[in-house]
């Protein structure tokens, strides 16, 4: 059973990820392109310095915090039982090809339900000297034995 000492629990900041022209053109046609999404050109005309990124390309950041939760043997988390239940995310500013992007993990909530456990975190995403760029929130809902 999952661990309910770690709501609350912060994590250190990830190591810096690269956001690259081509992941974003590969997120980009696999969700539903916008020229900007995968055209410099297209972006610079709306003020962009490169391609922007899909507004759901924060989930590959926020998936790499929550692992650290994950990962953690004190957390009590089987992986094998962990549904992604909800994903939200509000963004400061749009993700653009080139940014180093670091995120720290907060563990909001764990709780019990129907027999389950529901952890709830948030990745708070930002550039390497500290801009704030996007708030990923997510619930996993670690599926009960019986």
């Amino acid at each position: 059973m999952v661990n309910p000492a770690f709501a609350g629990r912060t994590y250190p900041p990830t190591p810096a990820y690269e956001v690259g022209r081509e992941k974003i053109r590969e997120f980009a046609e696999a969700t539903g392109a916008h020229p900007a999404h995968t055209d410099p050109d297209a972006a610079r005309a709306l003020g962009y310095a490169d391609v922007i990124a899909p507004p759901t390309f924060a989930v590959l950041i926020a998936q790499r915090c929550d692992a650290q939760l994950v990962r953690d043997p004190e957390a009590g988390i089987d992986y094998s039982r962990v549904v992604h239940g909800e994903q939200t995310f509000v963004h400061h500013r749009p993700i653009v090809a080139g940014d180093r992007l670091v995120a720290v993990l907060h563990v909001d909530g764990v709780r019990a339900a129907g027999g389950h456990a529901m952890v709830t975190t948030r990745s708070e995403i930002a550039t390497e000297a500290g801009e704030p760029v996007c708030t990923a929130s997510s619930t996993l809902v670690v599926r009960g034995e019986s």
